[in-house]
């Protein structure tokens, strides 16, 4: 079994990854993050469930024919078998909800570490039992709400959990998209077509996508968790089956209440996810499209804009910076901070504290959909 180990120090990890094949949006986003530190080699893969699709992405990459596979059963079995020299020290999970939980399974079960993309799972029971699996086997998982990675999101949860803003009381969430307002799945348009299927995004359209990324975020910047909801999930495209409009209220656990919106309707909206938190001091606004700004406002003196680069950010998020002062650095690099802590993490190395989201975010994740589900069937307050 590859556990955490600091013999590991210096190398380069070998990885492997599943989905990620022709038409992929996700997958290069994945091959650019886990090299560009330099802290992953990927080795192996299977790309596509259409053998020669995984043979040609294999091919486009570079990678060695061998260890390009029909399959991440055959490529795991494949992969166990190898002399610990050479074998994958962890799988990388790129593809529709639906294939995220049996790879994940298969790799904890023969000793490989694991990310992958959110949604964790399709049910929360998956969710449950991977991470019953993680901590059996003690083995890393990290699952990718990348937007954690970027510095002003590190210095504003650092603000709020330093207290400096005072109890929190109010949290305001929204990701807003405009990609789907027609029905685009209904031309074949591939990431269209897999998330707006039940069968591979599982019960939620846009608040599986996009929600949960806005959950995961307003948990990681108060470190509370969404304690009971009301939510409204709505399909305003005609023909189409899961939600691509949701509206949330709710109450966190430290006693917080506030609103979360994930919308792929609103025409014009390209990536708006952005939060907002007030407390009995102060309080911060932070955009996922200005992603260099954290704007702070203050009880008794006038607002302040914090920026990456610069001597007054707190000493975590300084750990991931990439470039001087007023260089623009956004969603590539947040990943990779993902993937290199992830590398640290396997490595047994130092970190800062939840330097990236872990398994039991991705349940958090999973509870949290099914609540919204559940509270939009039944019109009424629901617990998380």
């Amino acid at each position: 079994m590859v556990s955490g180990n600091s013999t590991l120090a210096g190398a380069r990890l070998r990885i492997g990854m599943v989905g990620g094949g022709p038409g992929a949006f996700i997958g290069g986003v994945h091959r650019i993050a886990l090299q560009m530190d330099g802290q992953f080699a990927l080795v192996a893969g299977a790309f596509s469930s259409d053998a020669a699709k995984s043979r040609q992405t294999g091919a486009e990459l570079g990678l060695d024919p061998a260890r390009t596979y029909a399959s991440w059963a055959e490529m795991l079995d494949a992969e166990a078998k190898l002399p610990a020299d050479q074998r994958i020290h962890a799988l990388s999970i790129v593809t529709p909800n639906h294939v995220h939980f049996a790879p994940a399974k298969a790799a904890l079960e023969r000793g490989f570490h694991v990310i992958c993309d959110k949604p964790l799972s399709i049910t929360v029971e998956e969710a449950d039992e991977l991470e019953r699996l993680v901590a059996k086997t003690k083995l890393r998982f990290c699952v990718t709400h990348n937007y954690t990675g970027y510095p002003m999101v590190r210095h504003a949860r650092n603000l709020v959990q330093s207290g400096r803003l005072g109890t929190i009381r109010k949290v305001y969430v929204e990701y807003l998209q405009g990609w789907l307002s027609d029905r685009l799945e209904a031309t074949g348009q591939k990431q269209a077509a897999w998330r707006s299927d039940p069968k591979q995004s599982g019960a939620c359209g846009a608040m599986g996508d996009i929600g949960t990324h806005a959950a995961n975020l307003a948990e990681h910047l108060t470190g509370s968790r969404l304690e009971s909801l009301y939510a409204q999930l709505t399909t305003f495209v005609a023909g189409r089956v899961l939600d691509d409009d949701g509206m949330v209220l709710f109450k966190l656990a430290n006693g917080a209440n506030g609103s979360l919106a994930a919308s792929q309707v609103c025409v014009g909206r390209e990536n708006a996810l952005s939060i907002r938190l007030f407390g009995t001091q102060g309080g911060l606004q932070w955009e996922q499209e200005k992603p260099n700004d954290l704007l702070v406002w203050w009880k008794d003196k006038a607002p302040e804009l914090y920026r990456p680069g610069n001597g007054w950010v707190d000493d975590e998020a300084k750990t991931l910076q990439r470039i001087p002062a007023g260089h623009p650095e956004g969603y590539l690099e947040a990943f990779a901070n993902l993937y290199r802590s992830f590398a640290r993490a396997i490595r047994g190395e130092p970190d800062i504290a939840s330097a990236h989201p872990s398994v039991s975010d991705g349940l958090a994740g999973m509870k949290f959909l099914r609540a919204c589900v559940k509270s939009s069937k039944e019109n009424g307050w629901v617990k998380v």
